[in-house]
């Protein structure tokens, strides 16, 4: 039997969703709970085979626990190890390097610091800001917000350096980014699941958040030419960070989508906030998840921090285990309800674009079993052929499942920040 622990905080239906989506399908080979812990010894045998973590941003012991049982063997989505490191700006700036959007942003020193940091700690810092340069790269109106926080905490609209300055002096030892606003004309929000399945929700920023107003249904909010790009973008990040469960926000200004929001591996599930759709299809998309990361061979452990960084599989498993499922994915012909939903010269379209995603990952498959399998003698060594439909790299080319669409934002424009 494979235990599975659920780490929550106060959410209350996505966890239960959870495991009773998992047990059902484990028929009592795959059990799920929520994780119960308490002092954790250092030398402690593994509990759990895998752990879903919702929580442990908030909770540096819960953060500790999952690390010490990484080095048991235990699955962690997210791992905490990609998540301990990360950041948003340096996410920005990663986008940037990636090919995706993102809005003008810089970060800013710190306001205050913590006691026993004296102006001798910061005889590197430039004093004065150059606060009118900064304006000027940025612009107004912006945001200013944390360079790792969450949950839509201590973010502002700022109209002016007065502006700026009014709230900078409000933040104590917080260190900010001040960030371009998009005069967005849509809006969306995308689950990430596995690294492979993408869907797209149409999301209002304007309204409260948690409010049960904010997700919308609406299979026809993105052309299909900004859906394709905003899939890719979302997976190309999501690699790149190496999450597994994650949301990704796009503020799309003439159809091209600025990426806001990519650091939110503990995303909003709850069935009041996101709605039914939403909350089943991420439920079954992380079901799916789970029961892949089992199925996966372990290999030996390797105590180093890149190891656990990227915990391998036994003799190649990993890599072509990922390929297969997206190779399958993309040949199963799916289109997701809101897809099929549209109007058929845009289902065509889509179509289209699935069936040259399905060329070029059978290429990978094969590219990915060459490399772990012993080359031929060179003389012997078969010539490959690249699928002739496949245009673009193998990055680009995974399973997106997305919804698309169009649809206008009301001229009463508030704050888009994200979480």
């Amino acid at each position: 039997m494979k235990k599975v622990g659920i780490l929550v905080g106060r959410e209350r239906t996505f966890p239960v969703s959870l495991i009773e989506s998992i047990n059902e399908r484990g028929v009592g080979d795959v059990v799920a709970e929520f994780v119960k812990v308490g002092g954790v010894r250092h030398d402690g045998p593994k509990q759990y085979d895998l752990i879903i973590d919702r929580i442990s941003h908030e909770v540096p012991f819960y953060r500790a626990f999952l690390k010490r049982a990484a080095l048991e063997g235990t699955v962690i989505i997210n791992n905490p190890f990609w998540w301990s490191a990360d950041d948003k700006f340096f996410n920005y700036s990663l986008a940037a390097k990636l090919g995706v959007a993102v809005p003008k942003t810089i970060l800013l020193p710190q306001k205050a610091y913590i006691e026993g940091v004296t102006s001798d700690s910061l005889r590197n810092l430039e004093f004065p800001l150059d606060w009118q340069g900064v304006a000027d790269y940025v612009g107004f109106p912006a945001f200013i917000k944390p360079f790792d926080g969450g949950g839509w905490k201590n973010v502002s609209r700022v109209g002016s350096l007065e502006e700026l300055w009014k709230v900078y002096d409000t933040t104590g030892t917080l260190c900010m980014t001040l960030q371009e606003m998009i005069d967005w004309d849509e809006f969306v929000r995308c689950y990430c699941i596995g690294q492979q399945d993408v869907l797209i929700m149409p999301y209002d920023p304007r309204k409260p958040y948690l409010s049960g107003e904010q997700y919308v249904h609406d299979p026809t909010y993105l052309k299909a030419d900004v859906a394709e790009r905003v899939a890719r973008d979302v997976l190309t990040l999501n690699r790149a960070l190496g999450y597994d469960i994650n949301t990704v926000e796009f503020a799309i200004k003439d159809d091209i989508p600025y990426a806001i929001d990519f650091m939110n591996p503990a995303p909003d599930a709850e069935l009041a906030s996101v709605g039914e759709f939403y909350h089943n299809w991420l439920t079954k998309a992380v079901t799916d998840l789970v029961f892949r990361r089992l199925e996966e061979a372990q290999a030996q452990p390797r105590y180093r921090w890149d190891a656990l960084l990227n915990p391998a599989t036994g003799a190649g498993a990993q890599p072509l285990a990922a390929a297969a499922s997206a190779a399958q994915s993309a040949a199963d012909s799916f289109l997701p309800q809101s897809v099929r939903e549209l109007p058929s010269d845009v289902v065509n379209t889509v179509g289209d674009l699935v069936g040259q995603a399905t060329g070029v990952v059978s290429g990978l498959v094969g590219a990915v079993t060459d490399a772990v399998t012993p080359e031929p003698a060179p003389e012997a060594k078969p010539k490959r052929t690249r699928p002739a439909s496949s245009k673009k790299s193998a990055s680009e080319s995974s399973t997106k499942r997305a919804t698309s669409s169009r649809t206008k934002k009301s001229a009463t424009e508030k704050p888009t920040a994200e979480s």
